[in-house]
């Protein structure tokens, strides 16, 4: 088969970005061209795509960092279909216990977000521990890691919001978005977890195989102990069995 041109490309490459409705990322835009063409190299291929968004001003647009939409979509929010979404409190254990055993960042991780709180600045979905173990040779303090878990694809800018507030009284903070989240708002949840240090995971939204996948480890901060000790306390007035199951 003969290698297409450079034109031919660019043209295969608008016809993707106007087929995808909520634009495409330019890592997935050149794997699908390198699906259709394998016999053209990757590097033609990214020389050929890379400035789509300057050659075509008119037809397509880089509305944020690797992302290309079609022009006449580029200010609309791509349409989320209505689907009945699964309930967010059922993904609290499958996270709490990959936050454990998978990702390996606490030593317990527990559900409290049915645990009422009551406070405007909001209760972690799942609270976890990293603490020293009778194994460890040399002690460290009690690191508090807490996660915002959203099942709704719209409301990543809730979620990022209540992830920040938890570095009050939090080593590290998560937020958990499911991968429906629209190209655009990833793109920008993601540079703002890493600007400001907070963990990004995203999972399929269902409750049988959620399959949690980091895309963003969390920094570690050294959190106000005036609010980890209020947090504390309100977890063990509230709780004293998740508050001895974490710290216990």
């Amino acid at each position: 088969m003969a290698k297409p041109s450079t034109q031919q490309i660019r043209e295969l490459a608008k016809k993707i970005v106007q087929e995808s409705p909520g634009g495409i990322r330019y890592s997935d835009l050149v794997r699908r061209i390198a699906q259709e063409h394998p016999e053209t190299p990757i590097n033609t291929i990214h020389g050929s795509v890379w400035d789509l968004h300057t050659s075509f001003p008119q037809l397509i647009q880089k509305p944020s960092r690797g992302l290309y939409v079609w022009g006449q979509n580029a200010d609309q929010p791509p349409s989320i279909p209505e689907v009945k979404l699964p309930k967010e409190e059922d993904f609290y254990v499958p996270f709490a216990e990959w936050l454990k055993n998978d990702l390996d960042e606490v030593s317990v991780a527990i559900p409290i977000g049915g645990a009422g709180f009551q406070r405007k600045w909001g209760t972690p979905d799942v609270v976890g521990v990293y603490k020293p173990l009778a194994s460890h040779l040399i002690k460290f303090p009690p690191e508090i890691v807490s996660a915002e878990i959203k099942v709704d694809p719209t409301q990543p800018v809730v979620a990022f919001g209540q992830a920040v507030a938890y570095r009050l009284f939090s080593s590290k903070s998560y937020v958990v978005m499911p991968d429906t989240l629209g190209q655009d708002d990833y793109g920008r949840l993601e540079a703002l977890c890493m600007l400001f240090g907070i963990g990004l995971v995203v999972f399929r939204p269902e409750v049988e195989d959620p399959r949690f996948s980091i895309r963003v480890r969390a920094q570690r901060f050294s959190p106000d102990m005036f609010y980890v000790n209020e947090f504390a306390e309100r977890l063990y007035q509230l709780d004293s069995r998740a508050f001895n199951q974490l710290f216990g």
